[in-house]
């Protein structure tokens, strides 16, 4: 599946693929997957613990490392209305330590923290009474220096990496929360302490700090890119009551009003253990794995499992459209909306989005890139996440001297083609070994293994489903593909999104 948190890093950094398939196409004969998904099956142990936190452990001892995936089962879209931002704003504080780790004093930084949180909301109350708050501003800044005082840089991702780790990181998306890093093996245990005490003691420390990061990060791939603002323009117009409406990095407005209140509120409320599934995969011992999680993971108390129930968004009945004029190159955005991952014909959709837009010999590459209509059409399913019903999107930008409608007409046309003609038997075959193949790569990690086996497990309900995928791929025909091209290419279903210079 092309990924669409990796394509939206992609066009805000300005490194728009270019048609280019590096994987290439492997012969289904020499992909050998179905031995090593039973391979994979066989090596699996899960075990839930008391207070319902969920473990996979693959065992591998290919090398002496081991990949931790902690995988939060709360996203952006569950956040509450006027707190937009604050699942990524978590993310981002949940590598600032502890009690313990990242501070010098915590009892004394604890003091300015808490004068912080009064000052800022008698700001706040000032400001909206139309007040001088500027000696509240100075009180804010003096005790913001004081709390600074007593903060250990990066002492977290430092006792990582002293013990050999790497690639400590999260991902915040509309559907979950992702932490993950590797060890060495024999550091195992150092990952059940770190990790317990991390979601069990979190102080959300630099709070007023970290705000104005992730506002300069909106005002970067958003406010500042004009492509960014498309397909969050796009993404407003097709929702309209999921929350699937909603960017992940939140509004300006709604993040400025953030407190740290707001962030431990929804922190408690759903990083609770029946909410959070651990994916552990490398050279374990699946029994001494559970030995410590039991020990250190036991700490935290049942909660009760309550995400909040999202609206249902009804069907599309006609053509969205939304434009945006902006001094930049023009850009053109169709998104049509399809079923959440669960659906049985869900690998169908994934399968027409190869057919139009995988490598150079997809259909986009050839009749629009090619015959330079365009520069760059690509398409992928899963926006802006796959959890719900959501997106399959098409984004071109035309070749010089070329329009938005005139690569609109040429796109929709292959649409079109798609609903009246059956892809051949030689076209479907090159797809299949192109998902075979993508679906190989992204078990040959660790850490990928780690993380697919998370997303499968909670997304789908079991992390087996992960490895059926092959027989699901091998069973598609032409006939299906016709099916879905013509259930979903239609113009009801569209919504349309042109970036237009002046």
């Amino acid at each position: 599946m092309f990924s669409f948190r990796y394509l939206i890093v992609l066009l805000w950094t300005g490194l728009i693929f270019f048609g280019l398939d590096p994987r290439g196409v492997w012969a289904s004969e020499s992909l050998s997957i179905q031995p090593y998904l039973d391979q994979v099956s066989n090596a699996v142990t899960e075990f839930t613990l008391d207070n319902g936190l969920k473990f996979i452990v693959l065992e591998q001892h290919q090398a002496p490392v081991i990949s931790f995936m902690t995988y939060c089962n709360i996203g952006a879209a569950d956040e509450p209305d006027g707190q937009t931002g604050v699942a990524h704003f978590l993310e981002h504080l949940a590598f600032k330590g502890t009690e313990t780790i990242g501070t010098l004093n915590y009892s004394e930084e604890k003091v300015a923290l808490d004068r912080l949180d009064r000052l800022f909301d008698q700001i706040q109350t000032a400001q909206a009474a139309g007040e001088d708050s500027s000696t509240l501003q100075a009180e804010f800044e003096e005790w913001q220096k004081k709390a600074a005082s007593y903060v250990q840089q990066n002492e977290l991702g430092q006792i990582i990496e002293q013990a050999g780790g790497v690639g400590l990181n999260a991902t915040t998306s509309t559907d979950a929360t992702r932490y993950f890093y590797s060890l060495p093996s024999n550091k195992l245990e150092l990952w059940m302490s770190l990790e317990s005490d991390r979601f069990l003691h979190p102080v959300f420390r630099e709070f007023y700090e970290e705000k104005q990061v992730i506002l300069e990060e909106r005002r970067m791939r958003v406010e500042n890119d004009p492509v960014g603002e498309l397909f969050e323009a796009v993404q407003d117009k097709a929702f309209q009551v999921h929350p699937y409406q909603r960017p992940v990095i939140g509004y300006s407005e709604d993040i400025r009003n953030l407190t740290r209140q707001n962030v431990r509120d929804f922190f408690e409320q759903y990083y609770t253990p029946e909410n959070i599934t651990m994916a552990i995969v490398g050279d374990v011992d699946p029994a001494e794995v559970k030995r410590l999680a039991q020990l250190y993971f036991s700490r935290f108390a049942q909660g009760s499992l309550n995400l909040p129930q999202l609206p249902a968004e009804p069907p599309q009945t006609q053509v969205q459209t939304v434009t945006l004029t902006r001094q930049t190159q023009p850009w053109t955005v169709l998104a049509y909306h399809i079923p959440a991952i669960t659906d049985p014909d869900y690998v169908i959709y994934e399968m027409l989005g190869n057919v139009l837009s995988e490598g150079r010999t997809s259909r986009l590459y050839q009749n629009l890139v090619e015959k330079q209509l365009a520069i760059v059409s690509r398409g992928f399913t899963g926006y802006p996440n796959d959890k719900y019903p959501n997106l399959m999107v098409f984004y071109t930008l035309p070749a010089p001297g070329q329009t938005v409608e005139t690569v609109e007409t040429a796109l929709t046309q292959e649409l079109e083609n798609l609903k009246q003609e059956p892809v051949s038997d030689r076209e479907l075959d090159r797809v299949k070994n192109q998902i075979r193949a993508n679906l190989l790569r992204s078990l040959q990690s660790n850490s990928g293994l780690a993380a697919q086996l998370a997303e499968y497990e909670v997304k789908t309900g079991s992390w087996q489903n992960l490895l059926t995928q092959l027989d699901k791929i091998q069973a598609v025909t032409p006939a299906d593909l016709q099916r879905i091209a013509q259930q979903t290419f239609r113009p009801e279903n569209l919504t349309l999104g042109r970036l237009q210079s002046f």
